[in-house]
Parts: structure tokens; sequence; C-alpha cells
């Protein structure tokens, strides 16, 4: 392969994972960034806000960045621009709803005035740098002015499906724009980047229409029942089903979340969605109306601890109390790794005495991700050269590899790729060459990657065995033990019900100061770890507990 003509593709975040998506290609001086995603944080993060991917190859390759492509409005393909833009300045190339979700973003932190946002239009071109050129093309998704990107580069062009699905009676706009894919595949195309989401489910996804005609028998059912729906606050088209079964039903509609409140203000402004002048209602006055005559939409159907809807099933949410009567439908279908929280509050409602209606019992959520012979349409349309699947985890990464081979792209032109790693490709061949510097940075409230793995340890150190001070005032010329030992405990037992455990603590700490006096061991550090070592081996022979233990000496 010729030094000069090659193809870089490096993906740093949303392989081998359902998250933070983020791939740069690069091409000789210039680069740009397909997408800037976060997730959140997993259970063992204790404390953490959200997790981006790690932008070291950026930073260090900053001069050759020319733009950030987005392909659509999700937090786990823009909630990370704020954090790139504080450190790199450079445009924001996106659709109109995108950039508006993106516009509210920057304001949180205080980046718009300083940010470059470029509305883009579909079928319409974007030169960005020299080398490339990109053009949106209209693709099916749960939320509006989704794209598929098609890059034009020196070598060829490159597809990048984004989220998509095939759907031909969306709830508004068109349906996808296979004929221009078809167009595009007729031209050629040297590599395609599909998302692989739901590649393990067979068949076709379900238009968003089915879920419309569910939520209207629904509705009919239950002209008695106060209805509470929780779903995510970019589903606009479900919303927008929702608030019309609500309007054919003579409902009053009130929002709940703060999310909701703002994904919604927006796309009614833009016109993604359509409600007649007194459909909304303000939480504040809903008081005013029969709980028979309302619908309350609200966040939380990931079972997220601080949205709405768990508030409302703890029963700790100011202006939403349950009754009997209400119903809740939780219209959305649990994101790997969430079905415990989703349960939990599930069980919850349950437990309240209130109806819920969920995915497996009723047809009131559909997918916006693309099954098995959608993807199989995306590649016989595109007949790409090399193929390399993004967007999943590994079972679902090995499985589109699987359906490419059966559409018939050879098994060596078909490259599962880890984060970090790098494809080099030019017309005719392509190969892995060295990985790049990859992992994930930490958001904690302001710090950025200032919580690494050895906080994280301690922190769930702190959560599982709690803490133990040991507090003593020593003389350092005499290595006397002037006052003391204080013991502090924090989440390891209750002191006042454990006078005698920490009776004996106090006689550990005491005898190990001793011990160090009569060898001779006269640096605080070193009779720090003593009482670290002594009580840690005392504690855990007579608790089997491991509590993180903090000596404190203070000079006197």
């Amino acid at each position: 392969m010729k030094t000069k003509e090659k193809l870089r593709i490096i993906p740093l975040g949303g392989l081998q994972e359902v998250g933070k998506n983020m791939t740069v290609i690069e091409y000789r001086d210039e680069m740009i960034l397909i997408d800037c995603g976060m997730t959140f944080p997993e259970d063992d993060m204790p404390g953490i806000d959200v997790v981006i991917p790690d932008i070291s190859y950026i930073l260090k390759n900053q001069k050759k960045l020319k733009g950030i492509v987005i392909t659509h409005g999700h937090e786990d393909h823009i909630g990370a621009v704020p954090y790139i833009l504080k450190q790199i300045n450079v445009p924001v190339y996106g659709t109109k709803l995108t950039l508006a979700l993106l516009e509210n973003k920057l304001k949180e932190h205080r980046l718009l005035r300083s940010s470059k946002l470029v509305t883009v239009s579909y079928k319409k071109p974007m030169k960005i740098g020299k080398h490339f050129d990109v053009e949106w093309i209209s693709v099916n998704h749960s939320i509006p002015d989704a794209a598929a990107l098609a890059i034009t580069t020196p070598l060829g062009v490159l597809v990048h499906t984004g989220d998509f699905k095939v759907d031909f009676t969306p709830i508004a706009g068109a349906p996808i724009d296979l004929n221009r894919l078809a167009e595009i595949g007729d031209k050629g195309v040297l590599a395609l980047f599909s998302e692989s989401t739901n590649v393990l489910r067979e068949g076709f996804s379900m238009s968003e229409r089915k879920v419309g005609a569910t939520l209207d028998r629904l509705f009919a059912l239950m002209k008695n029942n106060r209805i509470i729906i929780a779903t995510f606050a970019s589903n606009v088209f479900r919303i927008q089903q929702i608030i019309n079964a609500a309007e054919r039903y003579n409902r009053k509609v009130v929002l709940s979340g703060r999310s909701m409140l703002n994904v919604m203000g927006i796309a009614q402004n833009l016109g993604y969605l359509r409600v007649k002048k007194n459909t909304i209602v303000d939480i504040k006055d809903m008081h005013r109306y029969n709980p028979k005559q309302l619908v309350l939409i609200t966040t939380g159907s990931q079972g997220e601890p601080m949205s709405a809807m768990t508030r409302i099933a703890n029963g700790q949410h100011k202006q939403i109390q349950l009754a009997k009567e209400d119903v809740i439908i939780l219209s959305s279908h649990p994101i790997p790794g969430n079905e415990n929280a989703v349960n939990t509050v599930i069980n919850s409602l349950l437990d309240k005495g209130v109806r819920v209606i969920y995915e497996s019992l009723s047809e009131i959520h559909v997918s916006g991700h693309a099954y098995q012979e959608e993807h199989k349409l995306m590649l016989s349309l595109l007949k790409p050269k090399f193929f390399i699947p993004v967007h999943g985890e590994v079972k679902h990464l090995l499985k589109h590899m699987e359906v490419a081979q059966r559409m018939g792209i050879p098994k060596n032109n078909i490259f599962m790729l880890e984060n970090g790693a790098c494809l080099e490709m030019n017309r005719t061949e392509a190969h892995r060459v060295k990985d790049v510097e990859s992992g994930q940075v930490l958001i904690d409230g302001l710090g950025i990657g200032d919580v690494g793995n050895i906080v994280l340890r301690d922190r769930k150190h702190l959560s599982e065995d709690g803490l133990i001070i040991a507090i003593i005032a020593m003389n350092k010329k005499s290595g006397e033990m002037v006052s003391g030992p204080d013991i502090i405990s924090r989440g390891f037992v209750y002191v006042r019900e454990s006078t005698d455990l920490m009776n004996e603590v106090r006689n550990t700490v005491s005898k190990s100061v001793e011990n160090c006096k009569k060898n001779n061991v006269k640096e605080w550090s070193a009779i720090k770890s003593q009482i670290r070592d002594d009580l840690r081996n005392f504690i855990f022979k007579k608790t089997r507990r491991n509590p993180m233990i903090l000596p404190i000496i203070m000079d006197v």
C-alpha cells in the first residue's frame, strides 16, 4: 500500500459496546469525526455522571481535524460534543433538529457563542477540508432528521448508515431514501459502516404506526383512568402519537422531566411536533382537571435513578402521586444493562396497586433500529467493497459479519474492529495497522477525566465495606502517643451498638504504636502503614470485613 494513498478509519467509541459512538476518518493531513457520543456509567462507577471516549488521538492531531459530522440527535451520538469543543474549536455539521438539540447542550456548557454550527440539507454535499465531501441522506429512526452519511474521499466513497430502520409509513417526513442509497451503490462504495443494534432480530422491524394503533386501543379501553406514559424524551414520533391519541379522546397532556420539556419545546418550535393550542397543560395546573382527562408523559423508561418515573414509583415526585385507578405504560425497550433498573421500577409500581403495561405485555414499543432483512437490503443496495459493522456489542458485530458474508461480501473484506483499532485502506486492499490510544473518560460534575481507576476503586471499596479512621496525637521527637486513639466509623458498624469492638480497635491501634516505638520506627509513614496492617488483620479476623482504614497522626 503506497504511503500517501491510504485512508485511515479509527473508531474511538461504539465498537463492541452500545454508546459513545465516535469514528475518525483520516486522509493525509486532514481528518473528520463522525458523531461524538456519550454513555451512562456502569454499576461499578459510583458517582460518575457520564462516560465519553478518550480523545487523546484527536488532541495529538488536532491541526488535522476539519470538522465533526453528526448523524442524528441522540445522546450516544452528540453527548460528548461539548467536552470536545472545550478543547478543540472546530465546526459541527448536522441537520436542523440535531443542531437545535446540540445548541441546548452547548448553552448549558456556555459554549454556544464560541461554537460554529453548520446546518446541512439532505442530498446537498458539504465540502469539509480539501479531501472530504459529506452528503446527508434521509433515513428513518426514532428521532426526526436522522441521516446516513456518504463521504466522498480521493480514494472512494465511504457510507456510514447512522442509526436507521426502513419504515415505509413513518409518522412524519419521508421514508428512508432508498433511491439515493441505490444511486450511490451503483457508482461504487469503497466501505460501508453499518449499525448493528438489532441485527440479531430476524425479519423486518415494525412501523412506528403500529404503536399508534396500540395506543388508540388502550386509550379507548381506559376512559376512566389517568394514563401515565414513560418514553424517551427524544422519541418525538412516539410522543406525537401519544398526543394524537390524547386529542382524539379529549385528554389534556402533561409533560414531566427536564429533558422531556427541553426536547418537546425544541421539536414544537421547529415544527416537528404538531399540537393543538390547548392540549398541553402545565404540571402545576393539572389539579384543575379530573384525572381521567389527563395523560402524563414522563422520562424514566429506562429506570434512571433520578428520572420522573422512578421518583413517581418511589413516591418521591413532588407533583405526581399515584392513585390505584392510574395506568402506567412503559413505551420503550430496556437498553442492555438497564433490565434490572426497569424491573425494579415495574415492581415498585405494581406494589402500589396500579396497572402497568410494558413491552412484553403489549405492542407499545417498536425499535428505531433495523432488523436483519433491512440490513440485507442496505448491503444489497450499497454493494460495498469493504464492510465494517459498528454500533453494537461483540455478539451484534459477529452476527452482522455473518449477514454480510451471506450477502456476498468476501470474508477477507469484512473487518471486526474495536475501539482504538486502525484500519488502513486504498482502492483495492485494507488491513489493520498499529492501534491508537483509546478508552473512556469519566465525567464527574465539572471534572473531566480526573476520576480514574484508583479513585473508582476507592469509591467502590467505601461503598462495599465502609471506612475506619484512627486518629492519634504524637510527640514527633519522643515518639510518645499523647492522646487517642480516637476511632471514627462510617459505613462499617454503628459505633453506639459496637462498643466492645471499638474498644478492641483502639487497643489494636495502641499496640501498633507501642510496637513501633519498641522497634525504633519513627517515620510517620511507616507508623501509619503498621497501624493499617495491624488493624486490617484484626478487623478481618473479627468480622470478615475489609473496610478502608485511614490512620491520621497529628503532631503535638
